[in-house]
């Protein structure tokens, strides 16, 4: 269910987007299914009804895992010179972005992560969604827009990638109505799923096993951590986002209750945490001024170092255990 506030900024939503000459849809550093997703799925709709717009990341390697999705090659890593209104989908804030975008502009906000500021004119968030797609969905629903095969591909994507194949606690009965009513345009979710999850390259079944062997258990194996050295993906060609499938890897381990998984980018250490049901793990990445949901958060840490940044998370991880 939705609130009747969320109803009124769908309908406010739509009513700008109308009104607008040129719009901006933004996704977040490190895209994942579910901000790009989104963004596709407002893409397809805006081409349907000849809406002028861009979707904008900053990334100059998106994942290809998501390269069947409809209009994914019109991704821009450019922001365009004009545009009036930008949409942000799956951004706890504005940072998010990696980038400053005009502010000149209006702005609409639509994500699902308990940790948002809501710094938008029209702030549609949600956090007992379990996907940002899933709150899109109810953007068609309410006004009445009928939700073409392209828009269910992504749409469903979002949904089933976030939620991890529908299996996170904020998965709900709602969740799989509005699966329903997208099966009702004839997706295959087999050919979906298949391009989701099982075009891997090479690449990566030579990584992981390096980064596997960094595995360590702390606080009497109830917290574990695996890390990535920057030289691996030159040896092995593979990608960062190839390599994040590795934290659901090691959650799998039946003592482990939580996650971090280390790796190095612009001269800071990038920290993801993963969790089972009762952890709280966005309470530790707060304390790093990160974010994220109860489940799955992420973190900065100001060094370089791998070891010693993984060190400084133990110390603040070790309260909590």
């Amino acid at each position: 269910m939705i609130s009747q506030l969320n109803i009124n900024n769908y309908k406010d939503s739509l009513k700008l987007i109308k009104e607008s000459h040129y719009i901006l849809i933004v996704t977040h550093i490190n895209p994942d299914a579910d901000t790009i997703s989104c963004a596709l799925s407002l893409s397809n709709f805006m081409y349907e009804n000849k809406i002028k717009h861009k979707v904008y990341n900053i990334s100059k390697e998106l994942p290809r895992v998501l390269d069947f999705l409809p209009k994914f090659d019109k991704i821009t890593h450019q922001i365009p010179k004009y545009y009036d209104l930008i949409i942000y989908v799956d951004c706890a804030d504005q940072k998010r972005v990696g980038i400053d975008v005009e502010h000149n502009a209006k702005i609409i906000n639509i994500d699902h992560h308990q940790t948002n500021t809501n710094f938008a004119n029209i702030n549609i968030v949600d956090d007992s969604k379990a996907s940002t797609a899933e709150l899109l969905y109810y953007f068609f629903e309410v006004n009445n827009i009928d939700i073409s095969k392209n828009i269910a591909q992504c749409l469903y994507v979002g949904i089933y990638d976030d939620s991890i194949a529908f299996t996170t606690p904020r998965t709900t009965q709602d969740t799989f109505r509005i699966v329903e009513k997208l099966l009702q345009t004839n997706i295959s979710i087999t050919k979906l799923a298949n391009n989701l999850t099982r075009r891997d390259s090479l690449a990566k079944y030579r990584i992981l096993p390096k980064i596997l062997d960094t595995l360590e258990l702390h606080f009497e194996g109830k917290f574990a951590t695996v890390y990535l050295e920057p030289k691996w993906l030159n040896e092995t060609g593979a990608t960062l986002t190839e390599c994040d499938d590795v934290v659901d890897m090691v959650l799998k381990i039946s003592i482990v209750e939580a996650v971090g998984y280390i790796r190095n980018k612009n001269g800071k250490s990038r920290v993801s945490l993963r969790s089972k049901e009762d952890l709280d793990v966005s309470i530790i990445a707060k304390e790093f001024n990160g974010g994220g949901h109860k489940n799955a958060a992420g973190l900065s840490i100001e060094l370089e170092d791998i070891k010693e940044a993984k060190d400084t998370l133990l110390e603040t991880v070790g309260k909590y255990f």
